[in-house]
């Protein structure tokens, strides 16, 4: 016979497992989601940069290496180089460079200090790397969708990677002009910290220097910090610039430069590296938020990894076993066999010693078990713009996203055959000497690893892939708009190339036919002008864009600046004609332009109370515009239970 206190004892007892089990099962749920979040794919959601040959956007770039061009050139005339003393053929006398020629960037003078702020005293005491990364960061905002003065006081995290600064010696002759500048002009903290606080940042804001591999390792500790939900968004990229001609000097003696500054990857007349500068910067999200809030997914970070090389064979020496640990790692952090990997965006600096340790490395883990057509493909975007220092890993990057989305893997430059050095032979790797078209197994993403190694022994390797549901992406969904004119920028500056914004859902092919209002902003007059060219020329050469949809990214994806401007038109000729006549200085039907007014203005608030509507109001926007009659029937569908 069962007391009623052994029944009261059992029925405590399963009430305590039962709470047990729940509590069992919320740890195991919470465990799960936080082993999720540790490998949560990151979104690369935009893409901006300038690199030798003129390239001042990812498309620039995917031009350049898809038509095979290399952008070496002579020592710059314009940064005080003692030009007719450089150059020597003996690579011992001390001062001198056996090389004279690199890929450079030709305009690193020209800096719209007004628009950032900045005087023009301390933007002289700026070393050119961080002017170069406020504009690339400024636009890589810009063309994820977003207006930069929308993020001050968000959890974005800045990522830098660079190799120094040597532009505080080209100021040492007369630095009573640029007194008290010069600490925040040339501490590499700095090339992080002033994006931060010129956009108002508020997440982590980091400068790696890691020589060649910095700007991987940024990318690498911008994805954890996303992942560990230290930032929200992350801008992480690389810069680097040669204010004196130091590099080519140091390298010489070391008998580490090409004779004629062009890299050579993997090939059998590689003969050393070739200097080349550049910035880059990409806008990174963690992937469910991308999806989330409908931002445009350019390619997705699957892993990445970083290690080094230790007590290796010398300080500056590549490490064979330590590559192939960590091409190992990141292809375990992505949780992906290396068969599922198609191509490779090496190092390849063009060096007899360090190719070949890169290519066995790379057949060693890439090369086995992949048949004799799906071989891993080899190519370096050094071939084109130079080794490009603490940007490398970001050009690579770069260069990745656009052919997948291309769907084509450019080719090598400079390669006469390959290397006599690596035995070809032990793996199913192939030098990508020609254009290749992109294909995969079956419906699997396109992927691709990028590698960075540094001079300090420091290792990174990063694995990206498709992003399959950019496929299923409708044209009129995302309208492509210029990134940001500087706002006071001279009309003869080159302006930026175009910049994509994301779906802000799709546009009816109805509200197409209605007329709609572009809306553009600048910080002076002659900027406004250079905004109209530039959304001109870009339509020109990108026809087929819903007026609707361009004006939707031009009304919420950019900063609203004092002088303003409106075009309105139903049509491309009357838009084409409204953006001629704002870039002439001229009047137009449709076009109105105005200045906003001094200081702070306040909202004024009205409420009018009864009478303020009439019959039939709204009635010619029902008919013509596409969104206000769907908001309308969703309207209606949700009171008619209610209502007559």
């Amino acid at each position: 016979m069962v007391t009623p206190d052994e029944v009261t004892s059992n029925d405590k007892l399963v009430t305590a497992l039962r709470t047990s089990l729940k509590e069992t099962e919320r740890l195991r749920e919470q465990n799960r989601r936080l082993s999720d979040a540790t490998r949560e794919p990151i979104a690369v959601v935009a893409m901006s940069c300038r690199f030798p040959g003129g390239v001042r956007s990812p498309e620039g770039l995917w031009d350049l290496v898809e038509q095979g061009r290399d952008t070496v050139s002579a020592f710059p005339a314009d940064r005080g180089w003692d030009l007719a003393s450089l150059f020597d053929e003996d690579p011992d006398r001390p001062g001198s460079s056996y090389v004279r020629e690199g890929a450079f960037l030709h305009d690193i003078a020209e800096f719209d200090a007004a628009f950032f702020g900045i005087s023009p005293r301390e933007a002289l005491a700026m070393d050119p790397q961080q002017r170069l990364l406020l504009e690339t960061a400024w636009e890589a905002v810009e063309r994820a969708g977003m207006a930069p003065d929308a993020l001050r006081g968000s959890r974005t995290g800045v990522f830098i990677g660079s190799n120094g600064s040597d532009y505080g010696t080209v100021l040492s002759d007369g630095a009573e002009d640029v007194d008290g500048y010069l600490a925040t002009g040339n501490a590499s903290s700095v090339l992080s910290g002033r994006i931060a606080y010129e956009l108002g940042l508020e997440g982590p804001a980091v400068t790696v220097d890691t020589a060649c591999s910095s700007s991987l390792v940024a990318l690498h500790l911008a994805a954890q910090a996303l992942r560990r939900q230290e930032c929200t968004l992350a801008l992480a990229g690389g810069v680097s610039v040669m204010s004196t001609p130091t590099t080519f000097t140091e390298f010489s003696r070391q008998r580490g430069l090409a004779a004629d500054g062009r890299c050579k990857p993997f090939a059998a007349a590689a003969d050393g590296t070739g200097w080349g500068e550049g910035a880059g910067v990409l806008v990174l999200e963690r992937l469910s938020d991308a999806q989330r809030l409908g931002h445009r997914v350019l390619a997705v970070i699957r892993g990445s990894a970083v290690n080094q090389d230790g007590a290796s064979n010398g300080l500056t020496a590549p490490n064979g076993p330590s590559q192939r640990r960590v091409l190992r790692q990141a292809l375990a952090d992505a949780r992906l066999t290396a068969d599922q990997v198609d191509a490779v965006e090496a190092h390849g600096t063009g060096t007899r010693l360090g190719d070949p340790i890169e290519a066995q490395a790379l057949i060693a883990t890439y090369g086995e078990k992949r048949t004799a057509d799906r071989p891993l493909w080899l190519g370096s975007v050094k071939s084109n713009i130079g080794h490009t220092q603490a940007a490398a890993g970001v050009a690579g990057v770069i260069k990745m996203v656009m052919a997948m989305r291309q769907g084509v893997l450019p080719r090598t430059l400079h390669v006469d055959e390959p290397t006599p050095q690596v035995d070809w032979s032990a793996g199913t790797v192939r030098l990508l000497t020609e254009n290749a078209d992109w294909t995969t197994a079956g419906d699997r993403p396109r992927r691709a690893g990028v590698s960075s190694f540094g001079m300090s022994g420091t290792n990174a390797h990063v694995i990206l892939e498709e992003h399959p549901a950019e496929a299923d992406r409708q044209p009129d969904s995302s309208a492509a708009v210029p990134a940001a004119v500087p706002a006071t920028v001279p009309a003869s500056a080159a302006v930026p190339a175009p910049g994509a914004v994301p779906a802000l859902g799709a546009v009816p092919a109805s509200a197409t036919a209605q007329a709609v209002p572009w809306l553009l902003s600048a910080k002076s007059a002659e900027a406004l002008r250079a905004q109209a060219r530039a959304l001109g020329a870009f339509l020109d050469g990108n026809p087929g864009h819903a007026p609707a949809a361009v004006g939707l990214a031009l009304a919420l994806t950019r900063t609203a600046f004092d002088h303003r401007a409106v075009v309105v038109a139903d049509s491309a000729d009357g838009f084409t004609a409204g953006l001629a006549a704002l870039a002439a200085g001229t009047a137009a039907p449709g076009l109105v332009e105005g200045t906003a007014p001094d200081g702070r203005v306040k909202p004024v608030f009205v409420f009018p109370g009864q009478g303020s509507q009439w019959v039939g109001m709204g009635r010619e926007l029902w008919a013509s515009g596409g969104v206000f009659a769907e908001r309308m029937a969703e309207c209606e569908r949700a009171l008619s239970p209610f209502v007559e």
